[in-house]
């Protein structure tokens, strides 16, 4: 732009007018009226020309200078706003605290992050009827003024424990579950009934249940039944890790424990899974050290929430474990979980309907016979038969055929359970009951 401008300006410079004085003295010398008519005339086409050339170079340079000024300001304006966001990064932090009760109109008793309480002011640009004891507020680091609201906002951990969308792509039903036909129809009372159809135990005069707790030895299908709830129910659905409620410093596991149920109860129906219990709800022992005691103060918040002083609403539990042993007998009384369901290994029937679950998107030759692979895996769990099946598929990618046939089933057989029974050696009693 401004490289245009000096060009003009040069141009300007460089133009030379003809010599019209020389010109006029030549038509003044030839004396004649005629000649120096042509004469002025000339001089007039020469001089509105000159006029009309200086006119478009300052029309151009007048056009030069707003698209000049329009950049001027346009920088000063990102200046204002860059400079506003220096200010507002420079401000002095503020101190969250927690409005406990009011004092008067005008003053408030308010308990800070650091601990201790203090009465203070309230802006007078907040409007008190928003402001209510356990209010999350903003303080005024100098003051400890009110000076703002805080949102409820929702713990990240327990976000992260909702299933927002089904668990899987191909929803998991309770087709998928293989022998476990009457363990199904009692979470399906237990759970499903009760938060679709809760006026059928209105009309027989009981409360339905609260809480599931399933049991078995590993493998054998509690998580795949949570899974199915979450696929076929409505209501909110959180899974929780025993363990995730452990945590590193005093009282942080019982708060976790107490947004989950609030969460919950926000959102009702809702079904909270808590899968390795046994982590979270061991028996409570007289000699603890400092970490058993956290762990403990976390049990008890759950034992409260799970049927405490107040009522969880709409909200179901459904817990896994495989140390039903080990469980504190203060959260396997009724009202807390209702109804204990033992997911036992599979039976001979059980491991057919199994391993046909597992089989029926493989290809495979027609001598297979499900009757037999069933009786030679006695002692095998669900996930013992996956294993099984998964190997067959592998023996025939080895052969590279592309279908299966009996002689690998008896292949993998053999091999996943030579395993199993190598994992087993040692455990002469059984942890279950």
């Amino acid at each position: 732009m401004r490289e245009s401008t000096s060009s003009n300006i040069e141009n300007c410079k460089e133009y030379k007018m003809p010599d019209l004085n020389k010109i006029g003295k030549e038509y003044l010398e030839d004396d004649t009226d005629e000649d120096f008519c042509k004469y002025l005339l000339d001089r007039m086409k020469q001089l509105e020309s000159r006029a009309n050339y200086l006119k478009e170079q300052c029309d151009q340079l007048e056009s030069e200078k707003k698209i000049i000024e329009n950049e001027k300001l346009r920088y000063e304006r990102e200046v204002r706003k860059m400079q506003a966001e220096i200010d507002r990064l420079k401000k002095s932090p503020l101190v969250v605290g927690t409005l406990i009760s009011f004092v008067d109109d005008d003053r408030v008793l308010i308990k800070s992050s650091t601990g201790p309480e203090f009465i203070v002011g309230v802006s007078k640009y907040l409007e008190n009827n928003t402001l209510k004891p356990g209010s999350k507020v903003a303080l005024n680091q100098n003051s400890l003024a009110i000076v703002d609201i805080i949102p409820t906002i929702e713990d990240p951990e327990v976000f992260a424990m909702q299933f927002v969308e089904k668990i899987d792509d191909r929803g998991l039903d309770y087709s998928d579950i293989g022998g476990l036909e009457k363990q199904i129809q009692e979470i399906v009372e237990s759970v499903e009934v009760a938060l679709s159809k809760p006026e059928l135990f209105d009309e027989v005069g009981i409360s339905p249940p609260r809480g599931v707790l399933l049991y078995g030895e590993p493998g054998t299908g509690k998580t795949l039944l949570a899974k199915a709830v979450a696929n076929r129910t409505d209501a909110t659905f959180l899974r929780v890790v025993g363990s995730e409620l452990v945590q590193k410093y005093i009282g942080d596991g019982s708060k976790l424990v107490r947004e989950i149920f609030e969460t919950a109860r926000k959102k009702a129906p809702s079904i909270i899974f808590i899968d390795e219990l046994d982590a979270i709800a061991a028996k409570r022992l007289d000699d603890t050290t400092g970490a058993d005691r956290e762990v403990q103060r976390t049990l008890m918040q759950l034992l409260a929430e799970m049927d405490g002083f107040y009522d969880r609403g709409n909200v179901k539990i459904i817990a896994a474990t495989n140390r039903p042993d080990v469980l504190d007998p203060a959260i396997l009384r009724p009202g807390r979980f209702d109804r204990v369901v033992c997911v036992p290994l599979p039976d001979i029937d059980g491991r057919k309907a199994i391993l046909k679950i597992h089989t029926k998107k493989m290809k495979l030759s027609e001598n297979i016979n499900f009757t037999e692979i069933a009786s030679r895996t006695e002692g095998a769990s669900g996930a013992d038969l996956s294993a099984i099946v998964m190997e067959a598929g592998m023996f025939a990618v080895r052969a590279e055929r592309g279908y299966v046939t009996m002689n690998d089933f008896v292949n993998a057989i053999d091999k996943v359970m030579t395993n199993l029974k190598v994992s087993n050696i040692g455990n002469s009693e059984s942890m279950f009951v």
